[in-house]
């Protein structure tokens, strides 16, 4: 599965890592080159949309680069430019304060971070070791700064208890703040304001002025409401985390003497035979070759029951095999099962940004550097303006800084959007980015295909006619089986199946999308296709009419086999409504939701099936293209336009709709690539579901957004008038920040 419509666009220089960073800690596979010419970088300190910013500004300057791929959780960063180029892009990022190393072919990146205090956090952390030594750190910090303010409060004033409680601010700050300070430094090199930036210059500037032990106190709570903060988006990474590390690592392999043998899982070949044991988790997709037994598949596709399976039946890696022994043809190496498909559709959804996160960002860029402006203003004028004392006016300045952190607005979108897709995997529902998340409450009108979405997508034949008298039916019928036996279309897997096996000769098949096949059967040249096909023949008429208009009424797909000069023979197929489809279009309808068919089938068919379902709109006898007018006639009539279907032809339809959605259990890969959200278990009711969810996700982020510039402008209205000290400002800020995480973090409950 692809993005194939997401992009990474630059985002405000924010500085929260422990936010921003890459969601999962999963084991990241090699990117893969754009051209011979790309390399591929390891950036540990990269794992931040700001800091995917700074690299970005720092290779601007670079000419010749042909594209740029950033993959934030892998912490990789592809460049492909000419190797006379690739020198100094390289040395543009090192430059940057981003030291890089090529990835050799075959070698993993290495995604850790060698970060101290801002970015130790970053990740989930494989042992409780680092995470230890990071809260015992902030501890004595805090420790120490206390100590600073009771020298400061009760001790006398004199020199050498004065010069005590600086050394314990002084070593309460370098436990701390380390890490801020060496970010803080680098980032104004640059000319960048984040929120490393701010606090070294307020912490640095209180302790100048002689607020040592508040900008120790200050330093230590900003450091110990960031592990906080950090530990809290935690659940949120780990929500997707702990629903993808489900394959296990070894597997048991047959052997050519026919015995058993562990191996891991990733050595597996394609085509081996696997044995998977009762209450085992499958560790690789494949069919069924001995036993049937009952899976647990609520990992990969939301569903809540098990599901039985036998001979032929794929099963998928992830799943729990709950009843028997099952052996296992494999049909996908370990880094390309569905699962791992998944992984990869998640690690990329995760870089993109979500509207009110791009909104956000910009914000946050004029923000920053305005109440900076603000600060330095009021640092330098009010002495000048209002006979302020200096030391005070800086002190005001200085809180201004504190406050002037975007942090929480920076926050508030990011832990929203991964806890809703974390919500939404749980589901069964892949969602491919945060605006495709986002941007499902705005959906008025829905557009299906008929065939593998509304319906089964396994009809069978119930009737059959022989048109010509003097025909020979044996003749005719091998005839219809071998064109149907060389189609994948539902319907004529559904006559090849009810019909003997052919034992015609066949060569040149041919297929046009929307109308049928053709080939030369036993040397003549036959057509199988539907009623558009056999018109633009000119082989239709009246009585053919009658007869195709008595199978539509009835809701059957018919299908026509025709040679040069007349039609042989009619095939009439029928399939049903999927249980789940009447509800989830009620659902729909209570949503505001308006709901249309799109198909190939006659208009008949299209009309029958859509009213049994209770569909408002029903389109026929629609080719590819026809369904792409389709799908922009209703946006233009209604508005913000989902498509949902399963099929090849479906794909255009599917890039064309404001949100794609694709059903993943019975769907083409040319579907499930071109859709935005893919469905994993093939229930129309995790449409709805979305939509609710997305509303879910927009009213947090409006909440969120509130929530911190609220808080913002509560507490720079108290600093203008002198009600604001730096210990309010940074519980606002950090106080800002938790609050719009826990908030976020309340779309991971059921």
């Amino acid at each position: 599965m692809s993005l194939p419509r997401s992009s990474l666009p630059e985002a405000t220089d924010c500085g929260c890592s422990s936010v921003c960073a890459a969601p999962m800690a999963l084991e990241p596979k090699p990117a893969a080159p754009e051209s011979d010419d790309a390399v591929v970088l390891s950036i540990p300190l990269m794992d931040c949309a700001a800091e995917e910013s700074d690299i970005r500004h720092a290779l601007d300057g670079v000419a010749g680069i042909r594209s740029l791929r950033f993959q934030l959780a892998q912490r990789t960063l592809t460049i492909d430019a000419p190797p006379q180029v690739m020198a100094a892009a390289i040395e543009a990022v090192n430059r940057a304060g981003y030291p890089a190393k090529v990835v050799q072919p075959g070698e993993r990146p290495q995604a850790q971070a060698s970060h101290d205090h801002a970015h130790d956090h970053s990740h989930s952390h494989a042992n409780t070791q680092p995470e230890g030594r990071g809260i015992a750190r902030y501890g004595t910090a805090l420790a120490f700064a206390v100590g600073a303010e009771l020298l400061h409060f009760f001790a006398a004033d004199t020199l050498p208890w004065q010069l005590t409680g600086m050394a314990l601010a002084a070593v309460a700050i370098g436990l701390a703040g380390f890490s801020t300070y060496a970010k803080g430094l680098a980032a104004l090199r640059h000319g960048r304001l984040n929120i490393n930036a701010l606090m070294t210059v307020a912490v640095s500037g209180a302790f100048l002025i002689g607020q040592w032990p508040e900008a120790a106190m200050v330093m230590a709570l900003y450091a110990i409401a960031e592990w906080i903060e950090a530990r809290a988006v935690d659940r949120a990474r780990n929500a997707i985390q702990g629903l993808l590390s489900l394959t296990p690592e070894t597997v048991e392999v047959q052997q050519p003497d026919g015995s058993w043998q562990s191996a891991v899982a990733s050595g597996v070949a394609m085509g081996a035979t696997i044995r998977i044991k009762p209450g085992a988790r499958i560790a690789l997709d494949g069919v069924i070759t001995e036993g049937s037994s009952t899976l647990d598949q609520s990992a990969v596709t939301g569903e809540s029951l098990p599901v039985d399976k036998t001979v032929g039946d794929a099963v998928y890696a992830g799943t729990v095999n709950l009843s028997s022994t099952l052996a296992l043809r494999v049909s996908a190496e370990a880094s390309n099962t569905l699962m791992a498909r998944i992984i990869e559709a998640v690690e990329k959804a995760q870089g993109s940004r979500a509207p009110t996160q791009q909104f956000v960002d910009r914000f946050a860029r004029i923000y920053t550097p305005a109440v900076f402006g603000l600060a330095v203003a009021v640092a330098a004028g009010l002495p000048l303006l209002m006979n302020m004392p200096w030391l005070t006016a800086v002190y005001k300045a200085l809180v201004l800084l504190v406050i002037a952190c975007p942090c929480a607005l920076v926050i508030s979108t990011p832990v929203s959007v991964v806890s809703g897709l974390a919500s939404a995997a749980r589901r069964g529902i892949l969602i491919k980015g945060g605006a495709y998340l986002e941007n499902a409450h705005r959906i008025r009108a829905i557009a299906f295909d008929k065939t593998g979405t509304i319906t089964e997508g396994r009809p069978r034949l119930v009737a059959s006619e022989f048109l010509q008298s003097r025909a020979d039916e044996a003749q005719i019928t091998s005839w219809a089986a071998a064109l149907a036996g060389h189609s994948d279309h539902p319907v004529s897997q559904a006559i090849a199946q009810a019909l003997p096996t052919a034992s015609a000769s066949l060569e040149g098949f041919t297929a046009w999308a929307g109308r049928g096949a053709g080939a030369r059967v036993d040397g003549q040249a036959l057509l199988l296709g539907n009623h558009r096909l056999i018109e633009e023949r000119g082989l239709c008429s009246a009585a053919l009419e009658a007869k195709l208009a008595a199978h539509e009424a009835l809701g059957r797909t018919v299908t026509l086999l025709a040679n040069e000069r007349e039609v042989l023979a009619l095939f009439a197929v029928a399939d049903t409504i999927k249980p789940g489809s009447r509800h989830a279009l009620a659902e729909l309808r209570g949503l505001g939701v308006r709901t249309a068919m799109l198909t190939g089938d006659n208009s008949t068919t299209a009309t029958t099936i859509a009213r049994e379902a209770g569909m408002d709109d029903a389109r026929g006898d629609l080719l590819p293209e026809d369904k792409l007018t389709a799908i922009e006639a209703m946006q233009q009539q209604h508005g913000f336009t989902a498509m949902v279907g399963d099929g090849i032809n479906d794909a255009p339809a599917l890039a064309r709709a404001d949100v794609g959605i694709a059903m993943g259990g019975a769907g083409t890969d040319i579907a499930m690539e071109a859709a935005d959200v893919v469905i994993m278990s093939d229930d129309l009711r995790r449409i709805p579901d979305t939509i609710r969810l997305s509303r879910r996700v927009h009213n947090i982020l409006r909440q969120n957004i509130a929530l911190a510039l609220g808080i913002k402008l509560v507490f720079l209205l108290l600093a203008v008038f002198d009600s604001a000290t730096m210990w309010m400002a940074v519980f606002a800020d950090m106080g800002a920040s938790l609050l719009v995480v826990a908030n976020g973090l309340r779309l991971l409950r059921r």
